[in-house]
């Protein structure tokens, strides 16, 4: 068939009167808390040659750290047929892909989706479900360590958690206690389902005596990290965070993946499977760098020395 002109001017046409697609986002934080996570995300889809507006639209959808709000918001992002579907953590993940059984999901940051249920294998998952793992359990080994070397030693050493009861937060839970053992510090657990669990918790933490705390990594914890370190603030308590975000909200430590930088890397993955990449044949990626954040600034005003070797060791240090 002999090439026409016509015809050219009508596929442009019809390009440039396609719809953009639409990407789903599904949050168990608050847009406020998260929302250097969200424009990471877009800054990540931008690099790539996405322009919003116009090869997509974002449908956000944010639990505010409310379980109830989960299944809910997830259902209602299946009924508007996203071509894919961003979910953190991993509940919440698992939220988006029961709602949703035949829409790729990409997990932007969370625990291990294999011990989650959510793939078959990180180097294959084999479903819907892609994205990127955190490996926190691992990471959370050396929270004890980095604690315990400030001056003055923390003997009891509190931990909150708010989901030590699915897979992943037990492991958590599991690898806290065994690095206390190792370390000959009391480890005492307390744990904040919601946002209003919290106080609570921190004050049976207190009665029990403990001199520091750690945050172990979940949303619901993260998007209350101002509150957190406030009240762990008034008992004099060093803090140690799962990300960056922490130390920069007045915890004295961190250690973890760079969480803003997963969102980031998470538009890759959407970008793969708009060009009709299948999501169980993409490998879910492990953190390469994890890194270390002091608050110096926090450690004189709680009249904590913070030794050289970890200042050596950090990665960013806030004075």
């Amino acid at each position: 068939m002999a090439w026409s002109p016509l015809w050219w001017i009508g596929t442009v046409f019809a390009q440039a009167k396609q719809k953009p697609v639409v990407i789903g986002w599904l949050q168990f934080g608050s847009r406020e808390v998260n929302l250097p996570r969200f424009m990471a995300f877009k800054e990540g889809l931008a690099a790539l040659g996405y322009k919003e507006g116009q090869q997509y639209v974002i449908e956000a959808r944010w639990a505010y750290g409310r379980r109830e709000r989960v299944r809910p918001l997830a259902e209602e992002l299946a009924a508007m047929m996203p071509a894919v579907i961003v979910a953190a953590p991993n509940p919440t993940v698992a939220a988006a892909a029961n709602a949703a059984p035949m829409t790729p999901i990409v997990q932007a940051t969370g625990g291990d989706p294999v011990l989650a249920g959510l793939a078959k294998s990180l180097a294959r998952p084999g479903g819907m479900v892609t994205g990127l793992s955190n490996v926190v359990s691992e990471i959370s080994e050396k929270y004890l360590e980095f604690l315990i070397a400030l001056t003055p030693r923390p003997q009891r050493v509190g931990v909150l958690g708010s989901s030590t009861r699915t897979a992943g937060g037990k492991a958590l839970r599991e690898a806290v206690l065994r690095s206390a053992e190792h370390h000959s510090v009391d480890a005492r657990i307390e744990e904040a389902t919601k946002p209003e669990d919290i106080e609570a918790a921190i004050s049976g933490l207190a009665k029990q005596g403990v001199q520091a705390l750690v945050v172990l990594p979940t949303q619901l914890l993260s998007a209350e990290r101002g509150r957190i370190v406030k009240l762990a603030l008034v008992h004099r308590w060093p803090v140690l965070g799962f990300s960056r975000e922490w130390p920069e909200s007045g915890a004295v430590l961190s250690y973890g993946v760079d969480v803003v930088a997963s969102y980031r890397r998470a538009a890759y993955f959407v970008d793969r499977i708009l060009k009709g990449a299948k999501p169980g044949d993409l490998p879910i990626e492990q953190p390469t760098k994890i890194e270390l954040v002091v608050n110096m600034k926090a450690a004189r005003e709680l009249g904590v020395s913070v030794p050289q070797s970890i200042l050596l060791r950090a990665d960013r240090v806030i004075e």
